[in-house]
């Protein structure tokens, strides 16, 4: 395994999240919008990273990642996880609190910490917003999900995973009692703007804007 510096590991770690969206390959401009970077900046990081054989690029189109890279920002992606569920489940930091901490902690890259980290944790196969935890492997469990804007009413399931992981969309549904594992039914769909009507735990109704519903994924109950 290569020895890379922490901003490395960003670029590999942005590009995965990128390429994991669709896309077969991503732009410098995408890049540089997610990392807050320049693109002439970008362009010299991904000719060292094209370098190092962790990606293939070529000027004006687009990036992809080899094998070796994509591995590698799985790996990257591990330790993230790994953290973000020791610092809710072990210091109980709140969910909308530990991104910033958990990268950080992204970048201590010792093997056998991680597997004891890993196993010390009981093995989580996700992070305390639902992404899968990849193994030491880069491999992970895929599970069919969909996304609530989607849920036609009558329909019921559970709160499986947020797209947004921001701090405030995350604070937001602290306030209106959404979780990851929180069941819901989908009672009505706004016809006017799309929102929908929620029974929530079996008792508490809320109303949750297109906006909000369509960055929560679920999974179905069997009809």
């Amino acid at each position: 395994m290569q020895i890379l510096s922490t901003t490395e590991e960003n670029y590999l770690k942005c590009i995965y999240q990128l390429l994991k969206e669709g896309s077969e390959k991503v732009g410098t401009n995408e890049i540089a919008a997610l990392t807050g970077t320049k693109a002439a900046s970008v362009s010299d990081m991904l000719k060292k990273l094209a370098e190092k054989q962790l990606l293939s690029y070529q000027k004006y189109h687009g990036v992809s990642l080899t094998e070796e890279g994509a591995k590698t920002a799985l790996l990257i992606l591990r330790r993230y996880r790994l953290w973000e569920v020791f610092l809710v489940e072990k210091l109980k930091f709140n969910w909308d609190e530990v991104a910033a901490l958990a990268e950080e902690l992204e970048h201590v890259k010792a093997p056998p910490l991680v597997r004891r980290l890993d196993e010390y944790l009981g093995f989580p196969k996700f992070d305390p917003h639902g992404d899968p935890i990849p193994d030491e492997f880069g491999e992970w469990s895929h599970t069919p999900r969909m996304l609530l804007q989607e849920v036609s009413p009558g329909k019921a399931g559970k709160i499986v995973a947020v797209t947004n992981n921001s701090a405030a969309f995350l604070k937001y549904l602290d306030k209106v009692g959404i979780y990851i594992g929180a069941k819901i039914e989908v009672l009505d769909k706004i016809e006017f703007d799309g929102s929908l009507e929620l029974r929530i735990d079996g008792d508490k109704r809320n109303f949750l804007s297109r906006e909000v519903a369509a960055n929560l994924q679920v999974i179905l109950h069997p009809s």
